[in-house]
């Protein structure tokens, strides 16, 4: 087993990084199943990142708060060069929280600690009920447990994770149960998605369940039918999600902008004519003006994304470290924080991977090989966005930030 502790972590992560980036644009182009990117992600040790020292057995305190920081950086920056594999890790990272929010203190140490000695990859997906949802997945009693029964269709993880988490609705009580399941019971069947516009690599699909038992003790815990009787703690469970998602987006940002900054550097660049007259160093010729205003337009627009997804990351952070002593206002700035974040880096990432694609549209390619492939990151920022409205989070942000509701 690789563990990773959080002092060696950013070394590591930047050595798996700069892996990915190596062959990012041929494994998008094939688009297969993701095993072997899923082995080198536990060759780094990082499916065991969010899990507290002290469960993992060295001995240390739990710095919850901590290892949250460290696990939105590692997907930010293996976003850079992989997002789809990003996506991936960060649908783990959040799943791998659900038996502290869902579950009590003691069942919840024992399933992490087997979780990170056995490298678990979560994966799956947990609805919180509001009057707009409904539930894709029946649990019936048994006289000695439950049937899992239904479809889920999931933007990562299928076919390649350990453990799927969801939530599933009592055909007796209507209660929402969340529960874990093995997908190699015989009773699950994955269908893996073809011809992805984007995040190809992040093994979406559909996974289905046929009368799947369920056990005791794969019962992480229930969750109130009346959203407003869930606890402002276990109610942060969608905005772990949402909040690695948007790293997901900000990495995917940054990488395309560094990509097309590599690529607009290695231009010839026309001498200066007083250089030739004289022969004088005058130093690198400069650049086009409107080339140098575009990227400090699209840096400025990265560096402004990065800036309000720090602040959502903090204090999601500090939400985590209180535990079930947060608060329902604290736990509302929160999700202000989280809702502002996406539309920032939605609207940051849409605009810089259309940019960088016009200015590196004339750039020669020395074969067709040496295609850098800067399309995969808009067609991936157009999957990363399509499934949540811009327009709905500012509502919501005008809504908390004008009448104060949560």
């Amino acid at each position: 087993m690789t563990t990773l502790s959080p002092s060696a972590s950013p070394r590591v992560v930047r050595e798996l990084a700069d892996d990915l980036a190596v062959d990012a644009d041929l494994r998008d182009r094939a688009g297969k199943p993701p095993f072997d990117e899923v082995s080198r992600l536990r060759e780094a040790g990082l499916p065991g990142l969010l899990t507290p020292p002290a469960q993992a057995g060295s001995g240390a305190a739990d710095e919850s708060g901590s290892d949250w920081r460290t696990a939105c950086t590692a997907v930010r920056d293996i976003a850079a060069a992989d997002s789809s594999i990003a996506e991936l890790l960060a649908h783990h990272h959040a799943l791998s929280w659900s038996p502290r929010l869902f579950a009590a203190p003691e069942s919840a140490a024992a399933l992490e600690l087997r979780a990170v000695h056995e490298q678990w990859l979560w994966g799956g997906a947990i609805d919180l009920p509001d009057a707009q949802t409904g539930a894709d997945l029946a649990l019936t009693p048994t006289a000695d447990g439950y049937v899992l029964h239904g479809r889920r269709t999931l933007t990562a993880g299928v076919a390649v994770a350990d453990r799927l988490v969801h939530t599933a609705r009592r055909t007796d009580t209507g209660e929402w149960v969340v529960v874990h399941v093995n997908p190699a019971h015989p009773g699950v069947s994955t269908e893996p998605a073809h011809d992805l516009l984007g995040q190809r690599l992040s093994g979406a699909g559909a996974v289905s369940y046929d009368d799947v038992p369920i056990a005791a003790h794969q019962v992480l815990g229930t969750v109130p039918v009346d959203e407003h009787e869930i606890s402002p703690f276990t109610a942060l469970a969608p905005l772990t999600r949402r909040l690695l998602l948007v790293q997901v987006g900000l990495g995917n940002t940054e990488g395309a902008l560094s990509e097309a900054r590599d690529i607009s550097r290695a231009l010839p660049r026309p001498a200066l004519v007083g250089a030739l007259d004289t022969g004088a160093d005058c130093g690198p010729p400069p650049a086009d003006p409107y080339l140098l205003l575009a990227y400090g337009e699209l840096a400025t627009a990265a560096h402004t994304a990065a800036a309000v997804v720090e602040r959502a990351t903090e204090a999601l952070a500090r939400g985590l470290e209180a535990g079930p002593a947060l608060g329902a206002d604290e736990r509302a700035e929160i999700a202000f924080l989280v809702g502002a974040a996406e539309a920032v880096t939605a609207k940051a990432a849409l605009h810089v991977t259309t940019r960088v694609l016009e200015l590196t549209a004339d750039t020669p390619a020395p074969s067709p090989s040496a295609d850098p492939g800067l399309d995969r990151f808009w067609r991936n920022a157009r999957a990363l966005t399509a499934h949540s409205s811009a327009e709905h989070r500012l509502r919501d942000i005008g809504e908390h930030y004008l009448n104060g509701l949560h």
